[in-house]
């Protein structure tokens, strides 16, 4: 079931040639380019809905987690998968790439492309307040992401100034992690629910990086939200089990509106 790259994100349910195809379709763009919505429901009021918006891992596009999602999915939450801009990343030899931010090296130490990080997270940020402007206040949003993703979701939560409901983050880590306070945030996501997720054989992004970051995470927000799952046997990718915890996590938090 997973791949050998850093984005693999339930293969078996996700056509190789459509991810191929949908990755030809993007070109570098402009940071809203990117915003482009891939799965949501339509048909009703804004003011029923939730949102759950999630990010892709290094490599890949929106398509295949918006096929994922719609296994798991609710009627009354939108799910939006977007796409990351097509750009050289250091860590392949410059191979233009789809990729939120530049990556270097996946050691602990390995410098990090911060203006690129910090840019992405200003266009996270757009994207949410373009659904608060549809009718869905931000503490109906779940953020989310797989990999680099999910790396970007953590990072966007914690720096933020809209109230989130909650993050799910697959097989990641926190980007810039030294830049974080030692104590807790004064931002308004510090009682957010964090669901993170990782593989116990992950070779791309080891279990050590989910440990840590869970360990930094418990002391930025309230450690009584922050849950962390390990799966047994799962590499660098997904599993039946997880999608099941995430939508158990999205709909505890995003209940049905009356």
């Amino acid at each position: 079931m997973c791949g050998n790259n850093m984005s693999a994100p339930l293969p078996s349910v996700v056509p190789a040639a459509r991810k191929a195809t949908a990755a030809k379709e993007r070109g570098p763009g402009t940071p809203v380019a990117w915003l482009r919505r891939e799965a949501t429901r339509a048909g009703a009021s804004p003011a029923r809905f939730h949102s759950v918006i999630f990010l892709h891992g290094l490599g890949d596009t929106g398509h295949g987690w918006a096929e994922a999602f719609a296994g798991i999915r609710s009627s009354h939450i939108k799910y939006i998968c977007p796409h990351a801009p097509v750009m050289p990343v250091t860590l392949n030899m410059k191979m233009a790439m789809p990729s939120w931010f530049d990556i270097i090296g996946l050691s602990p130490d390995a410098q990090e492309d911060e203006p690129g990080i910090k840019q992405a997270a200003e266009n996270v940020k757009a994207l949410i307040d373009q659904e608060v402007k549809n009718g869905i206040p931000s503490n109906r949003i779940i953020l989310g992401g797989f990999s680099q993703g999910g790396a970007l979701s953590l990072y966007t939560a914690l720096t933020t100034q809209q109230k989130l409901a909650g993050v799910t983050a697959l097989s990641c880590w926190l980007p810039l992690r030294a830049s974080f306070p030692q104590s807790p945030i004064s931002g308004p996501n510090r009682e957010i629910s964090i669901l993170q997720c990782h593989g116990d054989c992950d070779p791309l992004v080891p279990l050590m990086f989910g440990s840590l970051t869970v360990e930094k995470l418990k002391t930025l927000v309230n450690p009584a939200n922050v849950t962390f799952k390990i799966y047994e046997g799962m590499m660098h990718c997904s599993c039946q089990q997880e999608m099941m915890d995430v939508k158990q996590f999205i709909d505890k938090l995003l209940p049905p509106v009356d």
